[in-house]
This record gives C-alpha cells, sequence and structure tokens, in this order.
C-alpha cells in the first residue's frame, strides 16, 4: 500500500495583486483570456471553460472566476474599487510559482504583489 502520509498532496499559490489597471479587472474577456493563458504558461490542462460571475453591491461587486484544471483549479477575484486581484491556483502537479506570479503581475499592469506558496500533505 503507498503511503501517503508524509507525501505531498500538491501546492497552493496564493496571489495578491496591488494597484493593477482597473479596465482589466472591469473585463470579463480579459479575465478569461488571463486564466487561459495562465493555463499555457504554468503547463496546466484546462478542464471546461471558464466559470465567471459578476456580482456584489457597491465596493465588493465585480468579477469572480473559477477555472477547472485537471490537477485542481484556479479562482480569481477582482477588486475592481481597491484595483486588486486575488488568484489562488491549486494543483497536485507542481509548476513554477515564480511563472505564475510574474506571468499575472504583468498581464494585469500591476505595481506590486505578495505571493505566498503553500504545500498541501
Amino acid at each position: 500500500m503507498l503511503n501517503m502520509k508524509n507525501k505531498n498532496w500538491g501546492q497552493l499559490l496564493v496571489l495578491n495583486l496591488y494597484d493593477c489597471e482597473n479596465k482589466i479587472l472591469k473585463s470579463e474577456l480579459k479575465l478569461k483570456k488571463f486564466c487561459l493563458e495562465l493555463c499555457k504558461k504554468i503547463q496546466m490542462n484546462p478542464y471546461g471553460k471558464p466559470l465567471i460571475k459578476r456580482f456584489g453591491k457597491g465596493e465588493l461587486e465585480g468579477y469572480s472566476l473559477m477555472q477547472f484544471i485537471e490537477t485542481s483549479s484556479i479562482t480569481i477575484h477582482a477588486d475592481e474599487f481597491g484595483n486588486r486581484v486575488f488568484i489562488d491556483i491549486f494543483s497536485c502537479k507542481e509548476f513554477d510559482p515564480k511563472i505564475a506570479e510574474e506571468f499575472s503581475k504583468s498581464f494585469f499592469r500591476a505595481k506590486s504583489a505578495k505571493a505566498n506558496l503553500v504545500e498541501r500533505k
């Protein structure tokens, strides 16, 4: 029997982007494009199309997107009021978090980013 107790199950990149370009955050098409391009950059295979919804009220209104990938999921929450983007990438297949961070920062034209990588066991 395989001992999964000490084996990594996957990794979670928690990425916060600040001072992003507002018109990108408000564009459903650009958010979908970002997600699919991110999958290519980190060598993940999308499973189906991205699910995207705009909801909330006042300062909390904005887009949230979820993309299943063959090895788990990517979620994105756009804060139009604060010009921030919150991205979570979880996968049991290893990926390069630096590539994900650099691509995301460039795509959203973010002035700064904060990234945390969590290994799941």
